[in-house]
């Protein structure tokens, strides 16, 4: 058909330039995400029929009502020889948009992913717990998240169950027993997975996102019942994720929460991807919270704005700042200093430290 044809057209395209995002609107070139940035495609502008028409065809009869009655639709596509795609099929102003996700069916390594994977592989070494892994859309989120369970994969005997909308890496077994939960296909929500799995005997669980009580709730009790859970939250940085985790509930709960949530999270990782400054592509920057026994005090006692002060002063267990791992990326070489302090949650500090000045807790030391 015509508008197959356009469409997996501009799928290869994309693949074949290394786009994270392919963007469809009606009655405009189709535009790709490279590197962060869209750039427009040299073609005509595509039509509100030609979006419906692919629409229709390419969602799964499972999602077709989520279309009609709601006008808006996740699901996968998969195009043989080219790949497989996240879709999001939406209404503006009364006419059709797309937007297709690459998603590698191969999972990656730290290695792939230019991350320093010594404080994740020890996270993958806990029998249970929760590990969060935090950022907005596009953040290298489920990459991380992937080359985790990758990791785990390939080391350990393990049963993992996974709770995807949709599922984007695909896993082969190799050392564990992987199966893969779509949601709305698989079954119906997160909430409902969540509530199920643990009666699949899981070693390990990663629920795609944890959207609401009920699913974090669950992952809690699993936590608690010796499963390590993996998941995801927006959230900006390690104390947001962390105080997000408690807006699940309501106010007279929060505190008989405090203790059950210092003992059972065993890490925040909160990710932003920043211009490579070779090369091309984009640089994974991290906050990491490995939750110790002075993060565990933090959180009974709700003190959340110390959270920060932690991280830093935690560098031997795994902790880090945004501003520590930046300052690293820029001596290292590998991204641009401007870049480094147009994404640091405090750029006086980082350009302080960068010209040497440190604070300490005895004061400034150069």
């Amino acid at each position: 058909m015509p508008v197959l044809d356009t469409i997996h057209g501009l799928l290869q395209l994309a693949v074949e330039n290394g786009a994270s995002d392919i963007h469809l609107k009606s009655n405009k070139p189709a535009f790709l995400r490279l590197s962060g940035r869209l750039r427009a495609v040299e073609m005509d502008a595509i039509t509100p029929d030609q979006l419906r028409e692919f629409i229709e065809l390419s969602v799964p009869e499972q999602f077709q009502s989520d279309w009609k009655n709601n006008r808006q639709v996740d699901y996968s596509y998969k195009v043989e020889d080219v790949g497989r795609f996240r879709v999001n099929g939406f209404l503006q102003r009364g006419l059709p948009s797309l937007v297709l996700r690459h998603v590698n069916d191969h999972p990656p390594s730290f290695e792939d992913l230019g991350i320093d994977g010594s404080t994740l592989a020890k996270l993958c070494e806990h029998k249970d717990g929760i590990v969060i892994l935090c950022g907005a859309t596009g953040s290298g989120k489920s990459s991380t998240l992937a080359a985790m369970i990758n990791h785990i994969n390939r080391t350990y005997d393990k049963h993992i169950v996974t709770l995807e909308d949709p599922i984007e890496f695909t896993y082969t077994d190799i050392k564990s027993i992987i199966n893969q939960r779509e949601v709305g296909i698989d079954c119906p929500s997160f909430a409902h997975g969540m509530k199920a799995v643990l009666r699949q005997d899981p070693d390990v669980i990663l629920v795609g996102e944890m959207r609401d009580r009920d699913t974090f709730e669950t992952a809690l009790q699993a936590a608690e019942t010796g499963h390590l859970v993996f998941g995801t939250l927006h959230a900006s940085n390690a104390q947001q994720a962390v105080q997000r985790l408690f807006e699940f509930f309501p106010a007279e709960r929060r505190i008989a929460l405090q203790r059950q949530v210092a003992y059972a999270l065993r890490a925040t990782i909160t990710q932003k991807l920043l211009p490579a400054l070779e090369g091309g592509g984009r640089v994974p920057v991290s906050e990491t919270f490995v939750v110790d026994s002075l993060g565990r005090k933090t959180i009974m006692e709700g003190d959340f704005q110390k959270i920060e002060a932690v991280i830093e002063a935690n560098e031997d267990n795994g902790s880090k700042t945004f501003n520590q791992d930046l300052y690293r990326l820029v001596k290292e070489g590998k991204v641009n200093r401007e870049d480094a302090l147009s994404n640091s949650p405090n750029p006086r500090q980082l350009e302080m430290n960068l010209k040497g000045i440190f604070l300490s807790s005895g004061g400034i030391v150069n």
